[in-house]
């Protein structure tokens, strides 16, 4: 199966950390990178199978539309990223992701 990655990006920190949460507890991903994007708008970037992936994000959308104060700024999901895209951007897995690696 392709692999895929998913980003939401997020106004403040209760929102991406519901984000999170549900992305991981609705499917079968793996949390590869989080960080301040500015302006207090936060991200998140899963790993998986492209389905799993899918399935996560719109678990993510909702939990962080429902967190108090909770905005959702956009959301995308690439499907298969090239070889390129996985090495100079920040979605690929880690030391510190490797332990949470769900496939």
């Amino acid at each position: 199966m392709p692999m895929a990655v998913g980003v939401i990006e997020t106004l403040g920190f209760p929102a991406v950390l519901a984000a999170a949460d549900a992305m991981v507890k609705a499917s079968e991903v793996t949390i590869v990178y989080y960080g301040l994007a500015e302006s207090g708008r936060m991200l998140v970037a899963v790993r998986g199978h492209t389905a799993e992936v899918r399935r996560a994000v719109e678990a993510g959308i909702e939990a962080g539309e429902e967190a108090y104060g909770g905005q959702v700024i956009t959301h995308y999901i690439v499907p298969n990223p090239p070889e390129n895209v996985e090495t100079i951007l920040p979605i690929h897995f880690t030391q510190k992701s490797e332990p949470f690696r769900t496939m």
